[in-house]
């Protein structure tokens, strides 16, 4: 275990540079948490943690050589990923955008995401995110060496899932204090 201290430091950090950069599972949580609730951002971002789950599933199962080999595959998840993305993007450009902050909060004209709803959000967001795909295929394939033990590779896997999850616990709870959401 010893011998693995700097990869796994290395996964770490790596993976909350690329949990805190831009992209669609940042985006969904803002707007969940602020929209929505912090219950709701918390469950988004617990989906998001599951969707790194499948990432991890199929790249310690050597899938992600697989996908990556095969452009129909790579193709496939790709432009289901767009697809599900441009969905998002029409839904938040429909919905007024935050012209009335206000009205954000008022149960009336927005009513409360249900848990269920969040989770699927986050979930699907990360599972069809190219960004993740490429994340989890360059970071395994850089970190995880041919004769690797599996507690390894299960330890490389649960260190992203615990960043991750972390890093979206704090967006959320940050987005919704009172203070920031006054601001």
């Amino acid at each position: 275990m010893i011998g693995y201290i700097d990869e796994f430091l290395f996964v770490a950090v790596l993976t909350l540079f690329a949990a805190a950069s831009p992209g669609p599972d940042f985006v969904v949580v803002v707007r969940n948490s602020i929209v929505h609730s912090r219950k709701a951002g918390l469950y988004t971002g617990f989906g998001i943690a599951l969707g790194i789950c499948v990432h991890i599933a199929y790249s310690i199962a050597g899938l992600a050589a697989l996908i990556m080999s095969s452009e129909f595959l790579f193709n496939l998840i790709k432009y289901a990923g767009a697809a599900y993305l441009i969905y998002i993007g029409i839904k938040s450009l429909r919905s007024g955008g935050f012209d009335n902050i206000d009205a954000l909060h008022d149960p009336a004209k927005n009513p409360s995401m249900s848990a269920a709803r969040a989770f699927r959000s986050g979930f699907f967001t990360n599972v069809l995110n190219p960004k993740a795909t490429a994340f989890m295929f360059a970071l395994f394939t850089q970190v995880a060496q041919p004769g690797d033990p599996l507690w390894v590779l299960l330890a490389y896997g649960g260190i992203i899932v615990a960043v991750g999850g972390l890093w979206w616990i704090f967006v959320s709870l940050v987005l919704t204090l009172p203070q920031i959401r006054a601001q």
